[in-house]
């Protein structure tokens, strides 16, 4: 048998940690001296506290391991959870670290504000397109990963579905965004990836849509370089042009992105085109 403290060295937990499990009747002791009231442990109950110490580090609390604990989950059962939370502790994590970049760059954009040049923003005619489309839901613009995480798998699922048909792109990928229906108080976006197809003919057991996308009259347009976690900024760019002269944006709008250059994993080497409806104010 081993010493609390041999215990607790062993487990990589603490002497404390060990009292306090013991006292909830979470871990106890196998041997208490009735003597000196010292507890002993004994190897094979390193399992237990393996198992204890794995599903407190993935958030369960101590009531919710005394459970799965005392229903004596199986193994198989316990690796699935352990495997799910994982998964949703390393999404927390990539939302995290995508919550930091954006405030990061909000930081930098910030002390950029009024030095802001807005010289590289274009007035374009855009002419109608035809595209194929794959579309998913995300959560929004609070959720900073969920649009990516969203559109992102689209753009490989309908290439494939394209190439199975005989179906060929004509253009840059393109993304465009619209409000969905959603429950009170909750946002949520409807996301488009698309490509353009001219006038390939498609029939209806392709797996996608065929759409065409209206024209716009005047788009206030400017290349955004690098990530696009960072896309407000080049945003801001065009937010700043259309005021500064003026002008209006148009509502819903079909605002578009039009990725001209993607490195595969070279996010902060991407340019892509950012393409805003406006309505051009009057002349005086």
């Amino acid at each position: 048998m081993f010493s609390i403290g041999e215990f607790a060295g062993l487990g990589r937990v603490s002497v404390r940690m060990l009292r306090h499990y013991d006292a909830i009747g979470l871990l106890r002791p196998a041997h208490v001296d009735p003597h000196s009231g010292y507890r002993f442990y004994t190897a094979a109950q390193l399992r237990l506290l393996n198992r204890v110490t794995a599903l407190k580090d993935l958030g369960f609390s101590l009531q919710q391991v005394q459970t799965l604990i005392d229903e004596k989950v199986e193994t198989a059962e316990l690796r699935g959870m352990l495997r799910l939370r994982r998964a949703e502790l390393a999404s927390r994590m990539r939302q995290d670290t995508a919550r930091l970049a954006q405030v990061d760059a909000r930081l930098r954009m910030i002390e950029s504000e009024g030095h802001m040049d807005t010289g590289d923003v274009v007035l374009k005619t855009i002419p109608a397109m035809r595209v194929a489309q794959l579309s998913a839901t995300a959560e929004g613009y609070d959720h900073p990963t969920s649009i990516g995480e969203n559109l992102s798998p689209l753009y490989p699922r309908l290439m494939e579905l394209m190439e199975k048909h005989g179906v060929a792109m004509t253009g840059a990928p393109i993304a465009w965004y619209e409000p969905a229906p959603a429950e009170p108080g909750e946002e949520t976006i409807r996301v488009h990836a698309a490509f353009p197809i001219g006038a390939a003919e498609v029939g209806p057991e392709a797996g996608f849509d065929v759409v065409t996308l209206p024209p716009i009259e005047q788009a206030a347009t400017a290349l955004h370089h690098g990530n696009m976690n960072e896309a407000f900024r080049t945003g801001q760019k065009i937010a700043n042009w259309i005021d500064d002269n003026g002008h209006r944006t148009i509502e819903p709008g079909f605002a578009r992105e039009v990725y001209l250059d993607c490195p595969p994993c070279e996010f902060d080497k991407w340019v892509t085109e950012m393409q805003v409806p406006v309505r051009i104010a009057p002349e005086n």
